[in-house]
């Protein structure tokens, strides 16, 4: 009894960075957190990270996605957040010590989307068009299918990229699904490319929640806001990514869903220019999520994804 008197009056403190994007799902937690804990004071703490100081830059030039995501597990570090929001696919594979991902959210949709305002699809584009992308697990896999398209880099927030392809930068860009639905511009999304066409990056639709291992009063709190269901996809796509050492830095895909209560995961690893892609699939229990991870992983391997990779190194 004296634990829920105490946590209706705690505040909890959401890390988030300031982008649009980002400040609206951390918004949407902190909706989540009020629905279950109606008595709790929910404040956000924007920061400014290093990957947003550096948008002319490519992610692979100056240290991969953990930059994203750096100042927030600070924040969480010396106590001035007690939860960080952030996009899965954005997450490292390895958390600092003393931190931990105890939830993430039901996914939203994962695919990747082609939008353009004068193309309806990747198939009707012709050759010679420009493509933006941020991405070298889209890039090379779309390279596969379109080798005649110019593929130019494309960083900044959602708002930035739309206005850079409507200002005639690009003939069309490739954005994840997700985050156009979460700031309700679904009405830009032209074509969703298939899972053959782009498999996701791990992670890519759902959220999570990291928060320091031993707080046990925010463990609490947050409890109620994981997807079981996310929760075992996104850790066999992350298993995977962790065996093969994937992040921003090598084109890496994989993509879990369960139906029946049977978990099946697709992973993908891709050459510099799309002529090499191998791809591997395994089902099995949710409960051995991360094994089955590990398993796809090893396939991969075994086709010679440890020379591919290599040449990213």
């Amino acid at each position: 009894m004296d634990i829920e008197i105490d946590m209706t009056k705690r505040r909890i403190i959401i890390a988030t960075r300031e982008s649009p994007l980002a400040l609206a799902q951390a918004e949407s937690i902190k909706t989540l957190l009020l629905t279950y804990h109606p008595h709790l004071s929910v404040e956000l703490l924007g920061i400014t990270t290093q990957a947003d100081k550096h948008l002319e830059i490519a992610l692979t030039e100056i240290g991969g996605k953990g930059l994203f995501i750096k100042e927030l597990e600070e924040a969480l570090l010396d106590g001035r957040a007690d939860v960080a929001v952030h996009s899965m696919k954005d997450v490292p594979m390895e958390l600092p010590p003393g931190l931990v991902l105890p939830v993430i959210g039901k996914r939203e949709e994962p695919r990747d989307v082609f939008v353009s305002n004068q193309y309806v699809s990747l198939a009707q584009m012709p050759s010679g068009a420009s493509v933006g992308t941020s991405s070298l697990r889209r890039q090379t896999q779309l390279q596969a299918i379109r080798q005649d398209l110019d593929f130019l880099l494309l960083r900044g927030n959602i708002n930035t990229r739309l206005s850079r392809l409507d200002k005639n930068d690009f003939d069309a860009i490739i954005l994840a699904a997700a985050g156009l639905k979460r700031m309700n511009l679904e009405s830009r999304i032209c074509d969703y490319l298939s899972m053959e066409q782009s498999l996701p990056s791990a992670g890519q639709g759902a959220l999570g929640i990291e928060c320091r291992e031993e707080d046990e009063k925010v463990l609490t709190l947050i409890a109620p806001l994981n997807d079981n269901i996310t929760h075992a996809c996104v850790s066999a796509e992350r298993a995977l990514c962790r065996r093969l050492g994937g992040g921003c830095k090598v084109p890496v895909a994989a993509y879990a869903e369960i139906h029946h209560r049977v978990l099946s995961l697709r992973g993908l690893v891709a050459n510099h220019n799309g002529t090499k892609i191998l791809r591997a699939a395994l089902a099995g229990d949710p409960c051995h999520a991360e094994s089955i991870g590990m398993r796809v992983a090893e396939e991969l391997l075994q086709q010679g994804a440890e020379k591919i990779l290599q040449a990213f190194q």
